[in-house]
């Protein structure tokens, strides 16, 4: 699998080789969704709480008697179908949301969202990504002159003024290769991935 390398003007000047073990893989749609929705899952809090009719405040008192009104008996202003009663199945905090993946399931949907990104050509190399100073004016015009405006950068280590200027850019996200999910994958429209940061990829998904 050949990938395009980048210029610093954002134009193909050769490619590199890639294996196709991670990214020459049939596109697996299947996988790909089962592991997005595990990640989005796995990321819920499960702090939301209702109360049920034991918690509500109300009083015990029956709301009218049980014959001669006419209306419908009524025994407890906290009943589930009352305004302002209990749930009857309240959501609780400790409820969990959480999704089971195997690691080689995983591995297998981040290879196939890589080669699928790879062949529709939202994936390139580039040798370096950085710059002068912890400016975000920097990075966006870089960004603009190379015609990205929407980019996920993989790099192999953190650089501190490359991460201050792209805080601030909402369509920018600068990470590590093990901090490369499957959900920020999918959503860019661009991913770039330095020569460093490259190899290991392949060492982590080998």
């Amino acid at each position: 699998m050949e990938l395009k390398l980048l210029n610093a003007q954002g134009q193909a000047s050769s490619n590199v080789a890639a294996p196709d073990t991670i990214f020459g893989r049939d596109y697996n749609e299947a996988l790909i969704h089962q592991v997005v929705v595990a990640y989005q899952a796995n990321a819920r809090s499960g702090n939301r709480k209702q109360k049920d009719r034991e918690e509500v405040s109300h009083t015990t008192k029956k709301p009218w008697r049980q014959k001669g009104t006419g209306r419908a008996r009524a025994g407890m202003s906290s009943s589930p179908i009352w305004r302002g009663g209990g749930r009857a199945f309240p959501n609780s905090p400790d409820e969990n949301f959480s999704h089971k993946v195997n690691k080689k399931m995983y591995r297998a949907g981040i290879c196939s969202i890589l080669s699928q990104l790879a062949r529709d050509g939202r994936l390139s190399v580039i040798e370096e990504m950085s710059v002068e100073a912890p400016k975000t004016k920097l990075l966006a015009q870089k960004l603009k002159n190379m015609g990205l405006d929407s980019v996920l950068v993989i790099t192999d280590s953190l650089d501190e003024n490359l991460m201050l200027a792209a805080r601030n850019l909402p369509n920018v996200l600068v990470v590590e290769p093990r901090q490369a999910d499957p959900m920020s994958l999918v959503f860019f429209k661009k991913v770039l991935i330095t020569k460093p940061a490259l190899a290991k990829i392949e060492e982590m998904l080998a």
